[in-house]
C-alpha cells in the first residue's frame, strides 16, 4: 500500500498557500536594514546602528502559554501573535533597548492558510507598533504532536541599546520608589489557574458575559497583553530609571527580585491601586489564597519602574500628562 506525506498528515502545498497568504503583510513591518524577502533560509538585517558609540544587542525568547487554550475556545486567532511581540519587546525594554528585528516559530497540528494568516497578523501588527521587523519564520505541521485545530507559538525579538544606557537596576538602593503602570489584565500569565477556576470549578464559559467584567469571560482572558514601549522609551530620553521590572510569571515580588539587588528588600503598598475585576473574579470563584494571588498574577501592574525618590514625582507627572496611569506602589529598603 502506497502512502504519501500528506495522507501521513503533512500538507506541503498547504505550507506554500500559508506563505503566499502572510507575504504581503510581513513586508509591512520591514526596515531599511531589511535584505532578505520572505521565505529564504534566513532573514538578514543590515548591522547599521547609525549614531551609536558602543552599540549592544538584546534578545529574548517565549511563547504565551495556556492562554491559546482561550484562543481555540474562542476560534479567534489574530490577537495571540501581539501578544507574543508585546511580551518580548517588554523583556527587552527592561534594560533600556530599543527592538530590531523578530522572529516567530508556529507549530500547528494540520496547516490552514487562513488560520495562518490570520496568527500572523497579530506578529504584523505587534511589529509594526513596535517599529521591528518580522524577518523570518517557521511554521511546522506536526499531525503527530498537536491535536487538530490547536497550535503553538514561539518568538524571539532582537533589540538594541547603547552601552551606557543600559538598566541593570545594579544601582537599586533604600529609598527608591517603585511605580507601577497598569495592566490589561492577565497579559499571558496564570491562564493554567484562572481556567481551572473559571471553567472548571465555575462553570463557566468564554461566552459567559458578566457585569462586573463588562464584557464575556472570554474576552476579558484574551484581553491583548500590553505593550509598553511608547510609554516608557521617552522617558529613557528624559531620566535616568534604575530599574525597570516587567511584571509576568512570579508576579510582582518575583519579577522585582530579578533585578533588586542582593540585601536589599521591597516593600509593596498592596492597597494603593485597585484590582481589575478579571482578579477579583479569580480569587473569589476560586478561593484563591491571597499569597497565591501575588505569586501568580501581575495584579494590575504589568510594568514596574524604580526611580529615585526625589525623581519619582516628575516621572509620575511625565508619565500622567502622557495619559499614562501610574500609581506610587512601594519602594525599596534595605
Amino acid at each position: 500500500m502506497s502512502l504519501t506525506y500528506k495522507e501521513a498528515g503533512v500538507d506541503i502545498e498547504a505550507g506554500e498557500k500559508s506563505v503566499q497568504k502572510i507575504k504581503e503583510m510581513i513586508r509591512q513591518t520591514f526596515r531599511p536594514e531589511v535584505l532578505t524577502d520572505i521565505g529564504l533560509f534566513g532573514g538578514m538585517f543590515r548591522a547599521d546602528f547609525g549614531t551609536f558609540k558602543k552599540p549592544v544587542l538584546v534578545s529574548t525568547v517565549d511563547g504565551v502559554g495556556t492562554k491559546l487554550k482561550v484562543a481555540f475556545l474562542m476560534n479567534r486567532h489574530n490577537t495571540i501573535g501581539e501578544d507574543l511581540v508585546n511580551h518580548c519587546v517588554n523583556d527587552i525594554l527592561t534594560t533600556g533597548a530599543n527592538p530590531l528585528f523578530f522572529l516567530d516559530y508556529l507549530a500547528m497540528g494540520n496547516v490552514h492558510p487562513d488560520r495562518v494568516a490570520e496568527i500572523v497578523s497579530g506578529f504584523v501588527r505587534g511589529c509594526r507598533e513596535a517599529g521591528c521587523a518580522l524577518i523570518g519564520g517557521e511554521t511546522a505541521e506536526m499531525a503527530d504532536f498537536y491535536p487538530f485545530g490547536e497550535y503553538d507559538v514561539a518568538g524571539t525579538l532582537i533589540g538594541i541599546v547603547e552601552e551606557s544606557g543600559i538598566i541593570t537596576g545594579k544601582n537599586i538602593s533604600p529609598g527608591d520608589v517603585l511605580l507601577g503602570l497598569s495592566s490589561n489584565g492577565l497579559h499571558t500569565n496564570g491562564y493554567t489557574l484562572a481556567r481551572k477556576v473559571l471553567f472548571e470549578q465555575a462553570g463557566l464559559t468564554v461566552d459567559t458575559y458578566l457585569k462586573e467584567l463588562q464584557q464575556t469571560v472570554g474576552e476579558a482572558l484574551l484581553a491583548v497583553h500590553r505593550s509598553y514601549l511608547k510609554a516608557v522609551r521617552p522617558l529613557l530620553e528624559k531620566f535616568k530609571l534604575k530599574g525597570i521590572a516587567h511584571i509576568t510569571g512570579g508576579g510582582i515580588i518575583g519579577n522585582l527580585s530579578r533585578i533588586v539587588p542582593k540585601g536589599r528588600s521591597i516593600r509593596i503598598n498592596w492597597q494603593s491601586w485597585e484590582r481589575p475585576a478579571i482578579f477579583k473574579l479569580i480569587q473569589k470563584l476560586g478561593s484563591v489564597p491571597e499569597e497565591d494571588m501575588r505569586r501568580t498574577f501581575n495584579l494590575g501592574v504589568g510594568m514596574i519602574l524604580i526611580v529615585e525618590s526625589e525623581e519619582a514625582d516628575s516621572v509620575s507627572a511625565f508619565l500622567q500628562s502622557a495619559g499614562e496611569a501610574v500609581r506610587r506602589i512601594g519602594e525599596i529598603r534595605s
